[in-house]
Order: C-alpha cells, then structure tokens, then sequence
C-alpha cells in the first residue's frame, strides 16, 4: 500500500508539473472549516499572509523541500557550547566522532515559521539547557522547509526518522528525549513525538501556532508528558488546551512588560528558558479555562511551569503570574 501511495504522489506531482503556470487549480482544503487566509508571524516577528488551502503551485513548492537531506542537526554540549557539531542521518563515523553521549539526556529544538539555527528560541534556549545540566542539544534547522508551514509534517517526521537512525546507532533511548518547539514547530514536535509512537519522556510546546491543520496539531499522546505554555491565546497562538498539562501565563495573553502579540509570543521560550536555568514559575491548577484566563484559580494544586523533568502522570490547567522584566519567574 506505501508503495502505490509514493507512486499516486509521484504521478500527481508530475501532472501538477505539466499544468501550465497561469493555472493553478486547487488541490485540497487543509482546514475545510476554517478560514482560507490568515497571518502567521515569522521568528522575526514579520507577519506573512498563509493560504491553507493547497494549490497546484503549493505542491511543485513543497516537492522541492525534501526533509531527509534538507533538514540539518546541529550539537551542542557542554564540550562544544558555542560552535556545534554537524550529525547526519547515515553517518555514523561523523556521530562517533562528536561529543554526542547517548547516556545523557538528548534535548531536540525545534523553531517555528522561516526561522533557522539563529532563530531567538534556539539562542535563548541553548545555553539556558547548558546552564541547567550535561545534556545533548540538538538543535533541528529545517530552515530550507519552513517558507511554507504544513512542510512541518514532513519535517516531523524526518526528524522522527532521524531520532531512530540515532538511537540505533549510538544505543541512546527514545524514553530519553525532551522535544521542544515553539509556534509552528510546536505542532511539529508532536509530529515527531507521533512518529516515535509516543514514546518520548517529554514535549514542551510553546505557544502553538493557532493557524495550524486540526488533525496535524498537537495532542497530549505525542509524548509520555506534553506541557503547553500559552502566551498569544487567540492571535497568534491556540487558545484551546492541548496538552496533559496547560499553562496559562497571566491568563495567556497580555504578557506583562509586553504591548504587542509578538512580544507574548516570544515570552514563551524566554519563560522555558529561564524554568531551566533557575527554576521559580509555579503554576496554580484551574478548574477550567475560564478561570485561567480571568486569573480566578484557587484549586489547591501547584505544579512548577518547564524544567528539566517531565511530571508524567500530571494534568489539568494552570494559571502562572509573572514579572513584567527578568527575572519573569515570581517564585
């Protein structure tokens, strides 16, 4: 069945192909119920008007993404903090030769719309990982794929792909990984958490891109632990939980010290990095979502926001107040 399903994309692709330029048919509506355009900010800040439905011309873009031979993994440890070391799929002379440890614990990275390597969340959450601990930090630039934002799933799962050729050949563990990514590479991360059958110990997911494919979005079983930080709820992230765990900072939007949706946007991975270099943020657990957003939560239960270690078996929704400047965290 793969086989004939690689041969019918093949044969679309050349028939798309053959289609003169000035037409350019519709393919397929990705989001049938929602609405056709919408802005999505790249990791600048600049926002890009995004069709979600799929043309002709749509197709011939994403057919010269290949994901397998685009993506690039770059390492980071405490041995090579500044300047990372290349990994590829299939080398396995180059990955012995790396300070890639599979005893430790790997983190993959993973930035949003036209983002790169140099995207802001990987220069904040990088070195944040390598004050917080001895881990493996791969940092996934799928920069080449990400002018379009559905070639997400593809690229999730290469880098599910990717992540199983690497354990295979280093003996590291899938119950070893913590997969983040923010905005758009929020929903990639549960792609490769799905692609890993959900085995992976831990998914932190950053402000979820609202605009996103309902049945490629990120869900709770992409990992044995997925937390959701919610900064932008209804502009530029999802409003709608959909993690084991919630958080809601200071009712997820309006984030304090900030006066535009992109600046809570980000707020996200500078909340994550901050939980793993010190620690502090205390989410307050919410009886709904009404209640987080208000900021009127008084259920008993506190769990701390981010970190190092996944709180398998802990769910729900929770409201965290934080500082307008650093440090965010109150404690």
């Amino acid at each position: 069945m793969v086989g004939h399903s690689v041969v019918a994309f093949l044969a679309l692709i050349a028939a798309v192909a053959a289609v003169p330029a000035e037409f350019d048919p519709i393919i397929s509506r990705l989001d049938p119920e929602g609405l056709r355009y919408g802005y999505i900010r790249d990791d600048e800040g600049t926002p890009h008007l995004v069709d979600s439905w799929i043309k002709a011309s749509d197709l011939r873009n994403m057919a010269r993404y290949n994901p397998d031979t685009d993506n690039e993994y770059h390492l980071y440890t405490r041995s090579n903090p500044l300047i990372s070391q290349p990994i590829v799929q299939g080398n396995s002379a180059l990955l012995s030769a790396s300070n890639f440890n599979p005893a430790r614990r790997t983190v993959i990275l993973i930035h949003g719309f036209l983002g790169n390597i140099l995207s802001g969340f990987n220069t904040v959450l990088v070195p944040a990982f390598l004050m917080a601990g001895d881990f493996n930090i791969i940092v996934v630039d799928w920069g080449k794929g990400a002018h379009f934002g559905f070639n997400g799933i593809s690229s999730g799962r290469s880098v599910g792909r990717f992540i199983t050729w690497l354990n295979q050949a280093s003996g590291a563990s899938v119950n070893n990984y913590h997969i983040l990514g923010y905005s758009v590479g929020a929903h990639q991360a549960g792609i490769v958490g799905r692609s890993l059958n959900g085995q992976a110990s831990y998914i932190t997911a950053m402000d979820p891109a609202d605009r996103w494919i309902a049945s490629q979005a990120l869900r709770p079983s992409d990992s044995q632990y997925t937390e959701v930080i919610h900064t932008n709820i209804g502009n530029i992230g999802v409003e709608a939980p959909c993690g084991h765990v919630d958080f809601y900072p200071n009712g997820g939007i309006g984030m304090p010290g900030c006066s535009t949706a992109l600046c809570d946007h980000y707020r996200s991975y500078f909340y994550v990095g901050e939980a793993m270099a010190t620690g502090g943020f205390t989410g307050i657990q919410c009886a709904t979502l009404a209640d987080a957003k208000s900021g009127s939560c008084n259920l008993p239960g506190r769990l701390p926001m981010g970190g190092v270690n996944p709180k398998t078996g802990a769910s729900g929704i929770y409201y965290v107040p934080t500082n307008g400047s650093p440090p965010f965290s109150q404690g």
